[in-house]
């Protein structure tokens, strides 16, 4: 079976290597650099194993990417201390939104109208929309960029024709094709970026509901997810060109 490996980063700025991956079940790292080849230098290491590659990469890159404890406590919050990080962030919140459904949506009415394929009713006054409304007016930015598989599953859809009412409120909600997200190789995790300063990753349970959050804030961590952020936001397309160019 496959390791599920997170990309953390890399001292290049081409592209190539030496980066560092890491493990999310086993919590090991993986380095990869340039070999160390030369016999004269090899004959010094001491413990070097059958079948192991000695490497070089830069002091930056394991400072910059490596971890700074053997383990890691997670900051867990519950979803009342979530919701009121939409009402405390300074100026931005971003989110990526990875998942094919959330039993959140699945339960509401116009979920059930939108699949029965009647007009759906939206509600303009929602708490969330109200917020929203009372965020950008203060000129602080709620985006969000929505994984889309091909074809889109219901969720996906009902998402899409919802965010004519979100970006009416003030936010701004792109999607890009999973195929294109694999292509840049985003994560699976599903997270919001306040201020550029912490992250929220939203932990999910096996139906699809959402359980807590955990609150990032280490700067090499937060980095990484910076980067997802800028990577997705470039090439994901407003929602309304994305939903007119859907097969029909």
């Amino acid at each position: 079976m496959a390791r599920r490996l997170r990309f953390n980063g890399t001292g290049s700025h081409n592209g190539a290597c030496p980066t560092v991956h890491e493990d999310l079940d086993s919590g090991e790292i993986v380095i990869h650099g340039t070999p160390l080849t030369n016999p004269d230098d090899i004959a010094q290491l001491q413990h070097l194993g059958e079948g192991e590659v000695p490497i070089v990469v830069p002091r930056e890159l394991l400072v910059d990417f490596g971890p700074k404890e053997v383990t890691r406590e997670p900051r867990i919050i519950d979803l009342d201390a979530f919701s009121d990080l939409f009402n405390n962030f300074e100026h931005t919140a971003w989110r990526l939104e990875t998942r094919r459904r959330f039993a959140s949506d699945e339960a509401t009415d116009t979920y059930a109208q939108f699949v029965a394929g009647e007009p759906v009713q939206w509600d303009y006054d929602h708490p969330w929309c109200t917020n929203v409304r009372a965020q950008t007016k203060q000129g602080k930015r709620i985006e969000r960029v929505r994984i889309v598989d091909n074809p889109p599953t219901p969720g996906q859809l009902y998402l899409l024709k919802g965010a004519k009412r979100n970006c009416a409120m003030g936010e701004d909600i792109r999607n890009l094709w999973r195929a294109d997200a694999d292509r840049l190789r985003l994560p699976a995790e599903d997270f919001w970026v306040f201020d550029s300063r912490f992250v929220a990753l939203l932990n999910f349970d096996d139906d699809d509901n959402l359980l807590n959050v955990e609150v990032i804030t280490e700067p090499v961590a937060v980095n990484r997810y910076l980067q997802v952020r800028d990577a997705a936001w470039h090439y994901a397309v407003r929602y309304d060109k994305f939903a007119a160019e859907l097969p029909s």
